[in-house]
């Protein structure tokens, strides 16, 4: 690397966390090279958004194809073909019913456009969250999330009407119908059902720990929701597109038939890496924000809907489902021997996912930042692994379509990783 480009660092704005020093130039398939030279197998990509693995050859050749065609068609002034295409595709695969969607560019944007939605499809204002969840670092997110005090700190006073409630964590004893009578007391107290107009929830917390919700707990969400004549809006922007190993989670064997949101948000796996956003619901929700009221300058961009639409082929075409559920089942079971073998040293306390979706946390008697120490160790094994949560966790992210050998490498990686910080 140039000095030029070492010196340009520090040009960067710092509230930009990183975990590792590295430059990144280059990504095939489930590993990543830097600019040193360096080849690292990466469990993060990019916090789940390349699901079809980096550089995948049908994406590429979808995306130089559009960029000979038209870059950017901006969507307040006309439709484009690709845009339409993707949505023919997509609707077929939503959760029941769900027949209307809105392109946006980011995950946050999709979020603050589902409540935008919801308030104006019920014409009441507040938002109910649960403990943990992560939707964004805009400033109306920012109010939403509450996955780690970084995201908001200093940045107050923030949106008002969120008021957050406890989401099911059994492994720390919170468990559904706590939760549940958390939300009744929430409404005992605190609100009225004339002022609510959404729910808003993360099948699987994501920044708070990589937490299944129980089985249960959304069927009785959507209850509540209904019994307060108030929307459901399922964040899928981290657990869709199979990471969960099923398409969409709330639309998944695990949670049943009687979840089925409102509102469904998704980003992240949609265009393996191009910003693409979406918000899909029902028409009758969708038409009550008259034109000009949604919208946005790179909204539904045209080649990242062509990326788009090539990742939805690669997903059913290559059974990129399917093998998420086997390939997290096998990297469960490897993490699962690590916990229970010596390394470990009965520091390891749980290994929970669905999919390719898995996180483990570590007791509460380990030592205080071990995540950030052993994603640095994993670095040096050149394994790329994240932490998440205001817990000791760490989140194993890795593309759908990774082999077998990718998996059981590695899982050794992290095994030798947690012998040098243990």
């Amino acid at each position: 690397m140039s000095t030029f480009k070492a010196a340009t660092k520090g040009n960067i704005a710092r509230g930009v966390g990183r975990m590792a020093d590295l430059v990144f130039t280059k990504g095939n398939g489930s590993y990543v090279q830097t600019s040193c030279g360096k080849e690292l197998l990466d469990f993060t990509t990019g916090i789940g958004v390349v699901n079809t693995g980096h550089s995948h050859p049908r994406v590429v050749a979808a995306a130089k194809e559009q960029v000979e065609k038209i870059v950017h068609s901006q969507v307040n002034i006309g439709y484009h073909d690709k845009m339409l295409e993707l949505t023919e595709m997509l609707l077929p695969n939503l959760p029941r019913g769900l027949d209307t969607i809105y392109y946006g560019t980011t995950g946050a944007e999709a979020v603050e456009n589902a409540v935008k939605m919801a308030r104006a499809m019920t014409g009441k204002h507040a938002v109910v969250v649960f403990r943990g969840g992560y939707h964004g670092r805009t400033f109306g997110t920012m109010a939403m999330t509450t996955s780690s005090r970084i995201y908001r700190q200093k940045f107050g006073p923030l949106i008002p009407g969120i008021h957050v409630t406890p989401f099911p964590y059994e492994y720390h004893g919170i468990t559904t119908d706590m939760a549940m009578e958390e939300l009744e007391q929430l409404f005992k107290d605190t609100l009225h059902e004339d002022d609510v107009a959404a729910f808003l929830v993360e099948p699987v917390l994501g920044e708070g720990g990589y937490v299944p919700a129980p089985p249960d707990f959304l069927r009785k969400v959507r209850e509540f929701a209904n019994s307060k004549r108030a929307l459901m809006i399922c964040d899928e922007v981290q657990t869709g597109f199979g990471r969960t190993g099923s398409l969409f989670a709330c639309d998944s064997d695990y949670y049943g038939d009687d979840v089925a949101p409102d509102i469904l948000t998704m980003a992240k796996g949609i265009a393996s890496g191009f910003p693409l956003s979406g918000v899909a619901t029902y028409r009758e929700i969708a038409n009550q924000c008259d034109p000009g009221m949604l919208g946005g300058t790179y909204a539904g961009n045209a080649l990242s809907c062509a990326a788009a639409i090539a990742t939805q082929k690669v997903i059913q075409e290559e059974n990129l489902v399917e093998n998420s559920v086997k390939m997290g089942e096998r990297l469960r079971d490897n993490l699962r021997s690590i916990q229970q073998s010596e390394v470990s040293k009965g520091l390891i306390g749980d290994v929970r996912g669905l999919g390719l979706m898995t996180g483990v946390e570590f007791i509460k008697e380990a030592e205080a930042g071990i995540k950030a120490k052993l994603s640095q160790a994993c670095v040096e094994e050149n394994l790329l692994l994240l932490g998440c949560s205001t817990y000791e966790v760490v989140r194993f992210v890795p593309p759908l379509n990774i082999s077998e050998e990718d998996i059981d490498i590695g899982c050794e990686k992290f095994e030798n990783a947690l012998k040098s910080v243990l």
